[in-house]
């Protein structure tokens, strides 16, 4: 198959992207925009591969977008491209408003041309891939799981803009036809994340000496899923899902984020112990909630297990370890990020 996935220079995309091109035998071309997160670096391994292409392009120009469409002419569309940091979309909501619903209602009406220009026996293989998050169900209690038929109930401009997302993906499948699978995913951590999430925050602040800062008490429980885990769920959905469905993509993780604060700094102690023999936890500091801070995240997962067989390889500490370790070995790519050198690179598309 010839795939366009859309972010593929972000945290997620890039690992789905390397899987696609390591692991299977398909082509990709990689549609991003290059914003602040995108980075070049974390494919650099697979600039020169004979399967892969990256184009520098934002879904927010329809134009542009019909035009790589066009070009590439792709037989199934995994769309990752968003705006993704809760905190961000506090401060700065238009962003969101405009790359999540704008960028996605760009998409599905360039998809939806390609696939109304197949033939009969063309259509039957195309496949739009929408990916969201589980945060459009809102909050939960201490009890309960978000399942697939959850209502929605988002309670950030993210979770928000995500939501319409969704929502228009399933209209453009009952409306035109268009063969739609959409996932909904818990919260992913592993290589190549930017560093604004929570996971290499406090392994960044630690190795610094710096203040790791947690949210109120650090109570808020959410499933962590490894992102490895998530790309090989997502390619399990698009090679074997039931158009029109939908799909919670969990980690079987769920866990309070103080919890994950205390387990990173063990790691840390462990395999790159403070020079002066303390502990990395000493140097957590709790600091105020942000506005509208959901409690509580929890995946039923079944779904993708009982009717497509998948369930993530890596349990409530090996995935974390194995991020710990690649955060350890790979300070190069973190570092052009905190000095903005890999920005560079973005630069060099734009004048391209």
């Amino acid at each position: 198959m010839k795939i366009l996935v859309t972010g593929g220079a972000g945290f997620i995309g890039s690992n789905l992207v390397r899987m696609l091109i390591q692991e299977t035998e398909h082509s990709v071309l990689n549609l991003d925009a290059l914003t602040y997160a995108g980075n070049l670096n974390s494919l650099a391994d697979l600039a020169d591969h004979p399967r892969y292409q990256f184009s520098h392009t934002n879904i927010c120009d329809a134009q542009a977008l019909e035009n790589a469409f066009t070009d590439y002419k792709p037989d199934w569309i995994m769309h990752l491209a968003a705006e993704s940091h809760v905190d961000r979309s506090i401060d700065g909501p238009g962003a969101f408003i405009q790359t999540n619903v704008i960028g996605t209602f760009n998409m599905l009406q360039s998809a939806r041309r390609r696939y109304e220009s197949l033939e009969d026996s063309e259509k039957a293989a195309f496949r739009f891939l929408h990916v969201s998050t589980d945060e459009v169900y809102g909050s939960l209690g201490a009890e309960g799981l978000f399942s697939e038929t959850t209502a929605y109930d988002p309670h950030s401009p993210y979770s928000a803009s995500k939501a319409a997302s969704d929502h228009l993906a399933r209209a453009w499948a009952d409306t035109y036809g268009l063969p739609v699978l959409i996932t909904n995913c818990s919260n992913n951590y592993g290589p190549f994340q930017f560093p604004e999430k929570l996971i290499p925050v406090v392994i960044l602040k630690a190795l610094h000496g710096e203040p790791i800062p947690v949210y109120g008490k650090g109570e808020n429980i959410r499933d962590w899923l490894y992102v490895g885990d998530h790309a090989d769920a997502l390619y399990t959905v698009i090679a074997n899902g039931t158009v029109g469905e939908t799909y919670n993509i969990g980690g079987y993780n769920e866990q309070q984020n103080i919890d994950i604060v205390k387990l990173l700094c063990d790691l840390l102690d462990e395999l790159q112990p403070r020079a002066d023999g303390k502990n990395y936890v000493d140097q957590i500091a709790f600091v105020t909630d942000r506005p509208g801070h959901d409690l509580r995240y929890a995946i039923d997962a079944s779904k993708i297990k009982s009717e497509l067989g998948w369930t993530p390889k890596q349990d409530h500490t090996s995935g974390f370890r194995k991020t710990v370790q690649w955060y350890l070995d790979n300070t190069a790519w973190t570092q052009q990020i905190l000095d903005g050198s890999y920005q560079l690179k973005r630069l060099g598309a734009l004048a391209g």
